[in-house]
């Protein structure tokens, strides 16, 4: 790309992305995935599960390397996790956000571009 691209839309993208930029350093202790609350089984007949819900059990599912990982997650960590998973779910819609504004204003050079070419034939 020779030239960046100029114009109101032009410049909000960039605007916009900048903001987002600045606003979002990346933070150390953000985490991919999900947390799932499930309940199991012991399998002892004389405990509670066997005839009720089950006993609680936490997990966070999150990819590594196109790899599925699953952890189980203490539930005095569950709170925590969930307030990372937040943090990082938002940080990635501003990544998203970021990238999609660098396509659009690549689409807008483009466009300006064949306009210039246009006027000078």
């Amino acid at each position: 790309m020779d030239e960046e691209p100029r114009g109101p839309q032009a410049a909000h993208l960039r605007q916009r992305k900048f903001q987002l930029l600045r606003l979002f350093p990346i933070p150390p202790d953000l985490l991919p995935g999900t947390l799932t609350r499930s309940y199991t089984r012991c399998g002892n007949p004389r405990c509670h599960c066997s005839h009720q819900k089950g006993h609680e059990a936490w997990t966070l599912t999150f990819m590594v390397k196109g790899e599925r990982h699953v952890e189980r997650i203490p539930r005095d960590w569950v709170e925590q996790v969930q307030r990372r998973l937040a943090a990082g779910r938002e940080f990635q819609d501003a990544v998203r956000e970021v990238l999609a504004a660098n396509a659009q204003l690549l689409v807008l050079a483009r466009q300006q571009r064949k306009k210039k070419k246009r006027k000078r034939h």
